[in-house]
């Protein structure tokens, strides 16, 4: 008997530690879940938190640029916030202090690298400059000037109104306007600095009329491949349409029917 009680009472102990064991393990085990179902996660409920306007702009109001473009790619209202052109000149700016962003680039894939390589400094050529002269003023090497200007020799500094040159120290970026421009020696958009002041207004119409000509020009060539015809027909009917290439066309074709209309008759 006296083992048997033994037993039981070794039995009763046991049952009350694994019921007291487990119980705290439940409440544990219930506790960590309660815990983990207040993180906002596409997994849970909370992710509604985040289609608040509000809430996801100061959010994403955070971010780098390479992380803002990122986010454009959850879902369509991270896509709506997170491309907002105000929030990407501010995540743009933030990193090298910048005072303000002129200019809107041509290419939305400007905005995804802000890195230093994207901003340079205007340098207006006057006489006695040289590229030795320059790298040296400025604190970089030749072959980085060489190689944004896309030179090929020094000799080609002469036949420019200006260079840019690349930025060596970023704290020259703090509290300053950089303008977006597409340079046509560099032959991409650059985020210019121009320590002088403003840009030369002259230059960015010499520019935006150089641009416009040589858009102008592949059009023309367009055409011509197009109509199987010379410059000067293509130009002409370009003329007549003010510009409007598909227009060109129909008009070309309207009077390519009427001929051979003439010619069976």
């Amino acid at each position: 008997m006296g083992c048997c009680c033994d037993q039981n009472e070794d039995e009763d102990i046991q049952n009350h530690l694994l019921s007291s064991s487990t119980s705290s393990f439940v409440s544990s085990a219930s506790s960590s879940v309660d815990g983990l179902s207040t993180v906002i996660s596409p997994m849970n409920s909370h992710f509604g938190a985040l289609n608040c306007i509000d809430t996801l702009r100061l959010i994403l109001s955070k971010l780098a640029v390479t992380d803002l473009a990122r986010a454009c790619c959850v879902c369509r209202v991270w896509n709506a916030v997170a491309c907002d052109n105000e929030l990407i000149v501010d995540a743009f700016k933030f990193p090298w202090k910048l005072r303000e962003v002129v200019g809107r680039p041509i290419n939305q894939s400007f905005w995804k690298d802000n890195g230093i390589a994207k901003f340079a400094v205007s340098h207006r050529i006057a006489r006695g400059d040289t590229v030795q002269r320059l790298a040296v003023k400025y604190s970089v090497h030749v072959m980085d000037i060489k190689r944004l200007n896309n030179m090929m020799s020094d000799h080609g500094i002469y036949s420019r109104e200006r260079l840019l040159i690349p930025i060596s120290n970023p704290d020259i970026l703090i509290d300053r306007t950089c303008y977006i421009e597409l340079d046509t020696h560099a032959k991409r958009e650059v985020a210019v600095i121009y320590l002088e002041g403003e840009p030369d207004r002259k230059h960015g119409s010499l520019l935006t009329r150089a641009m416009s000509d040589q858009g102008k020009k592949r059009i023309i060539d367009s055409l011509r491949r197009i109509m199987r015809v010379d410059d000067e027909t293509a130009q002409y009917y370009l003329s007549i349409s003010n510009g409007d290439p598909r227009a060109a066309l129909s008009q070309y074709s309207a009077d390519l029917q009427w001929e051979r209309h003439i010619g069976s008759a």
